[in-house]
């Protein structure tokens, strides 16, 4: 009987801590996807994990997002094959670790609007304290703190939840 406890309480982690640990970076914060907006600077002191989810809130038919190379960052182009998410909320889960690259499409958007996006995903088995950051920390309270302080708490909540089935 208590093996079986232990197992489901194994199980019930397995499931639910990486998903607790994952982020929702919402692109711009409440700017959102847009003309005009800085996302490099955006992006710095962020860090971004195997796991979290990229959301790009526009106005459906006037922006899109594609997911481009290096050089099609740099060039404002994506390959024709490229397929641009159109609906306005637009969620990418961040599923490798490496360099991404996001555009808009639209034309000039990318070009004079700054309409793009590069960020670099970390392992979700590295350490938040010997892991590169790709910039100074931000500051404002949508920026890294409140993402660090939402994956503290649901942890929290995670152990208090285990222990719990443990002791009861």
């Amino acid at each position: 009987m208590a093996s079986c406890r232990i197992f489901m309480i194994i199980a019930i982690v397995a499931v639910f801590v990486p998903s607790i640990l994952a982020t929702e970076h919402m692109v711009g914060d409440k700017t959102g996807w847009t003309l005009g907006f800085n996302y490099q600077t955006w992006a710095q002191g962020k860090a971004f994990y195997v796991g979290d989810t990229l959301v790009f809130k526009y106005t459906p038919g006037a922006h899109n997002v594609l997911s481009v190379n290096g050089t099609g960052f740099e060039e404002c182009k994506a390959a024709d094959d490229i397929v641009p998410l159109t609906t306005g909320n637009d969620e990418i889960i961040l599923s490798t670790p490496g360099k991404k690259w996001y555009i808009c499409s639209v034309p000039g958007h990318c070009e004079s609007g700054n309409q793009k996006l590069f960020i670099t995903v970390l392992p979700r088995l590295s350490s938040p304290a010997t892991a590169p950051f790709p910039g100074p920390t931000d500051t404002s309270p949508s920026g890294a703190a409140g993402n660090i302080a939402s994956t503290y708490y649901g942890l929290i909540a995670a152990i208090v939840g285990i222990f719990g089935m443990i002791m009861f």
